[in-house]
């Protein structure tokens, strides 16, 4: 499997430069002050008109991971309008009272929609992590998991991820590496069978959110991941 590199983007304004740069999938949230919650269709539909590589709306109306009856009837319309608007995939993550992954809430809110999906940095605040990989490993369509092998980065949770992946090959090709990735990490990750990679201030000007995607920037990650996961696979 070769890398993904996956960007995260406001717009269109975004996701031309982060083709441009060789990402291979776009993650699309709203506006940044809303704590990556989900896009307006239109959004969805402008990027679409602007890129050819593969996009993955957030699926997220409200801070935290947790949902109920009446905002999952609104999220599944969103997920049609993301999907007529030109989305190939989703990401969205929900947990039940217990911090365990809502397998039932996360079924209900995809059935009848045939798409892949990531699940989102929820899965960072699950109490029971063993059960949790236990949990995805069976959710239908799943094929990325946004982790940083904890709760705050990839800087306190490399470690732990790394143990994961080498112990588990269904485990490292589900890892989507996310958590203020830097580039001293992707090696460890790959040599761990990791191949999937987020990138989101990253890839702007100084780090900065209100700065756009640069191409320059995304095409530097685009040869690291590719450096190291063919340097890995020997």
């Amino acid at each position: 499997m070769s890398a993904t590199l996956e960007v995260r983007v406001l717009g269109a304004h975004d996701a031309v430069p982060a083709e441009a740069g060789g990402a291979d999938r776009l993650e699309i949230i709203g506006e940044v002050a809303d704590a990556a919650l989900s896009p307006e269709p239109s959004v969805v539909a402008a990027v679409r008109s602007r890129t050819n590589i593969h996009l993955r709306p957030v699926v997220r109306l409200r801070e935290g991971y947790s949902t109920d009856g009446g905002e999952l009837v609104r999220l599944r319309g969103l997920i049609a309008s993301y999907l007529d608007a030109g989305a190939d995939g989703l990401v969205l993550g929900f947990l039940n009272g217990l911090g365990e992954v809502d397998a039932e809430v996360i079924g209900a809110l995809l059935d009848g929609f045939t798409c892949p999906w990531t699940f989102s940095r929820a899965f960072d605040t699950v109490l029971a992590s063993d059960d949790a990989w236990r949990a995805v490993l069976r959710l239908p369509g799943i094929d990325g998991v946004r982790t940083a092998g904890s709760a705050r980065d990839l800087e306190h949770g490399l470690d732990d991820l790394v143990r994961r992946a080498h112990a588990s090959s269904d485990v490292a090709a589900l890892v989507v590496a996310d958590g203020s990735l830097h580039p001293d990490h992707v090696p460890w990750l790959a040599r761990a069978g990791v191949r999937q990679f987020h990138v989101a201030d990253q890839v702007r000007p100084g780090g900065s959110k209100k700065a756009y995607v640069d191409e320059a920037l995304v095409r530097s990650w685009r040869r690291l991941v590719d450096a190291e996961v063919t340097r890995a696979r020997g």
